[in-house]
């Protein structure tokens, strides 16, 4: 049984944000800061990652921990109102998000996937894994050239 009126759920459901969350816009000044330049949803990369550096086919992704399904057989249990829907969902969006990385990998692509809440947490770590990664990319283009 859902502890929210019908117009209270819709009102926190629209609040709900699929881009310019908290901890992208959080990751994005520390990347900024790192003197990385990036794209935000490019519609152009398949799975319009979060973050995506072209010439270096890194992809980067921020995943709200409910919406993504950390930790989701234990979670799975939590859900108490209308667990058809949600379970289906959330399982779909597990499932789309191996599927986007798995093509992303299969065309070259390297793919990072950081958890909201750890961005929150650690935002410079994250943002020097994403450094190091693309170091490492630049490193191996120049060898091939």
């Amino acid at each position: 049984m859902d502890k929210l009126t019908p117009e209270q759920r819709k009102k926190c459901m629209r609040a709900n944000k699929s881009k310019g969350t908290k901890p992208e816009l959080a990751l994005a000044k520390a990347m900024w800061a790192l003197g990385l330049r990036y794209r935000k949803n490019s519609g152009s990369i398949f799975g319009k990652p979060d973050f995506s550096f072209k010439k270096y086919k890194v992809a980067v992704f921020v995943d709200g921990e409910f919406w993504h399904g950390k930790d989701w057989e234990q979670k799975k249990a939590e859900i108490k109102g209308n667990r058809e829907f949600w379970i289906a969902k959330i399982e779909r969006n597990i499932q789309r998000d191996i599927e986007v990385t798995g093509r992303l990998k299969v065309e070259g692509w390297t793919v990072l996937r950081f958890w909201s809440n750890d961005v929150v947490k650690d935002t410079t770590s994250c943002a020097e894994k994403v450094k190091e990664i693309i170091r490492a990319r630049r490193i191996d283009l120049q060898k091939r050239n």
